[in-house]
Formats: structure tokens, sequence, C-alpha cells
């Protein structure tokens, strides 16, 4: 299986997000009338803008190349293939489930992508 990498992508930061400590770092598009980051002057960071996304071979994934999803119990399991899914179980496992879930995924060769967590 040939796997893309995802490519980096600069972090978007919110206008004076440096100055101010009550002010999130998260991404808010600047609204001002003399706004330089809205005028998009380079020295103001990048902008979020729709030349940022990934290829569709690579959206969505894990980044171990494998369509991750989340297992609650061992039914779930079964309809999975071990070259194109990763398992996460679910947060609300319990411990006994849990080992259910490990041995069996790792009978068909499946890989748990949170096996360490118990």
């Amino acid at each position: 299986m040939i796997f893309m990498k995802k490519r980096k992508k600069p972090k978007f930061a919110r206008q004076n997000a440096h100055r101010k400590a009550r002010v999130s770092e998260s991404w808010r598009k600047p609204k001002g009338e003399d706004s330089k980051q809205r005028l998009k002057k380079k020295y103001m960071g990048a902008h979020p803008t729709p030349g940022y996304g990934q290829s569709k071979k690579v959206r969505g994934k894990h980044p171990c190349g494998l369509v991750e999803k989340i297992v609650h119990n061992l039914t779930e399991l079964s309809g999975l293939d071990k070259k194109i899914h990763a398992v996460r179980i679910a947060h609300p496992v319990g411990k006994k489930k849990r080992t259910e879930i490990i041995k069996a995924a790792e009978e068909k060769g499946i890989k748990v992508l949170n096996k360490g967590v118990i």
C-alpha cells in the first residue's frame, strides 16, 4: 500500500491573540475596517483558504495511513478489513470487554490505536 503523507499547514492564529491573555488563539475571521490581517498582509500570518486542503487519498485518514473506526463491541469488529481499517476502542468500554476486543483484533491482524490505554 502506497501512502501519501499529509502536507503541513501553517498555524492560523487569531488577530492580536499574542497581545491579549484573555483572547484564545483559535481562528476568527478578521472584520476590522483597517485590519492588516483582513487585507492579507504577509507579515500578519496565513489565512485559512481552500488551497490548504488535503488530497482525497489522505483526507480523513489516521497518520498511519488507515481509516480509523471506533468500536464498542466485538460485533462491530467483524466487518473490518486489516488492510484498510485501524480500530480505536470507544471510551465507555470497560476493562473486560476491552481486553476481549484487543485479543480478537490481534487474531484478525487489525491494528488497535489505543491498545495501551486501560
